[in-house]
């Protein structure tokens, strides 16, 4: 704690000292702040980070280089790269074509779709990220729904869960996954082997339970609603092919990143802002000066911004609460608890982050975890830091599920549910949610007890 000591020494004039406050209770004081006024959701969350961050460094508790070092750079790389490339394949009409052909391979039934949608949501969420994919999928949602003439309601309901189900699997799937991978220096293939079977056994689970769920007040609808659907041209769809075959050669190309670039020393960062930077080259160097600035003006506006702020100013707060003390408190009341046995830890780390993901967006949850797993590295050693890391990992995605605060994913089907004047009740939502989020979490933790410790 050398850097502990040295900041202190290099701040007695800074706020907290002038006002009689300790720099833990001031920090503190922040970071509770922030975390009531983003439950509240009365002020944008970007606003929010950036404002308790800009208060971390003007009460004196990080300097401006220590904040600069508290940022991730390699989450935001990654998250800015993957966004653009989404959005220059989304142009090509891709996600519509596969959501339209999928309704189509079950001959238009309402539960095959409802099925379809759910998978698709899954697999998308797990190679892109779950923000990105309910943002490609919900439009096309609403387009089935209003054709087969029902509520969205269980429709939107299954593409979250599958959101957050699929996108546990993959580095890339949920930002959560995105914070732990880069923190923890854990590749994408880390990730696929440790965090996909478990993915995958939750999914049918899942599925099955949406399945049994809907399938009596789907089985009413008229035949006339799924011809309807049927009449669909998929191949309309597809508004330029040309694109879509250089989109998906780019993504294939990344994802060959992700699981190659570990062993070089390539963060999954570098691979997805080259396959930005190469899919813009792609589909733009043909255009003059002018239009290429256009283009490139209009594709970066796409890129959620908001997202990207927040997430920077998070890494600050953190970082202040971190340089404090805070967490490290924190990491030895846990080992306290658990009297240092690694598999209890790792279940109480497993179960607080699911039931406290399910209350708090799980991205600002996890940000603030990860510093409290980096301090029990002395007691359990960096070889048993892993299982600590993956039960994280496992709690914050699952738990994502019970509320429609839970994740960022969720939230985002929200208001594309309330545009269409068909809102998402928060009760409504949590009444189906929350006990298949508690059946995962059994599920989860069953398999970490066999994977790791039996």
């Amino acid at each position: 704690m050398a850097t502990h000591t040295a900041s202190h020494g290099a701040h007695t004039l800074s706020v907290p000292d002038l006002l009689g406050i300790s720099p833990l209770w001031m920090a503190t004081g922040i970071l509770i702040i922030v975390y009531a006024l983003l439950i509240s959701e009365k002020l944008n969350r970007a606003i929010l980070a950036m404002l308790g961050a800009a208060l971390m460094v003007i009460f004196g508790i990080l300097n401006q280089d220590q904040a600069l070092n508290g940022v991730d750079a390699n989450t935001l790389a990654l998250l800015i790269g993957m966004m653009v490339i989404v959005a220059i394949t989304s142009k090509s009409g891709l996600f519509q074509y596969v959501a339209i052909k999928a309704a189509k391979s079950v001959k238009a039934n309402p539960t095959g779709i409802l099925i379809m949608l759910t998978l698709i949501t899954a697999v998308f969420s797990a190679l892109l990220d779950n923000v990105t994919t309910v943002l490609l999928i919900a439009p096309i949602t609403l387009l089935i729904t209003d054709a087969l003439d029902t509520k969205v309601f269980p429709f939107f309901m299954a593409e979250i869960l599958a959101s957050n189900v699929g996108g546990m699997a993959t580095l890339i799937g949920d930002p959560p996954n995105i914070l732990i991978g880069s923190a923890a220096g854990l590749s994408f293939n880390d990730f696929l082997v440790n965090m996909a079977p478990v993915s995958g056994i939750c999914l049918v689970v899942l599925t099955a339970i949406i399945y049994f769920m809907n399938r009596t007040s789907l089985a009413k609808i008229p035949a006339e609603a799924s011809e309807r659907i049927m009449k669909f041209d998929e191949s309309g769809a597809i508004t330029d092919a040309r694109l879509m075959i250089k989109s998906l050669f780019v993504l294939a190309l990344v994802l060959t990143g992700f699981t190659l670039g570990h062993s070089y020393g390539i963060q999954p960062g570098t691979s997805a802002l080259s396959g930005a930077a190469l899919l813009m080259l792609l589909a733009y160097w043909r255009q003059d000066a002018e239009q290429q600035s256009e283009s490139v003006h209009h594709i970066f506006g796409e890129v959620e911004w908001v997202t990207i702020l927040f997430f920077g100013g998070l890494f600050v707060i953190v970082a202040g609460v971190e340089q404090v003390g805070l967490l490290e408190m924190f990491a030895e009341y846990v080992l306290d608890v658990t009297q240092g046995d690694l598999m209890w830890t790792s279940f109480l780390i497993f179960w607080a982050s699911g039931l406290l993901s399910a209350i708090l967006d799980n991205i600002p949850f996890v940000a603030t975890m990860i510093p409290l797993i980096e301090a029990t590295e002395s007691t359990f050693g960096p070889e048993n830091l892993e299982v600590l890391w993956w039960s994280l990992a496992m709690g914050a995605c699952l738990g994502g599920n019970g509320t429609l605060l839970g994740a960022s994913a969720n939230l985002t089907v929200a208001a594309f549910a309330e545009k269409a004047k068909q809102p998402i009740g928060f009760m409504s939502f949590m009444k189906v949610a929350f006990p298949i989020m508690l059946l995962t979490l059994v599920i989860a933790n069953i398999y970490i007890w066999l994977r790791y410790f039996y």
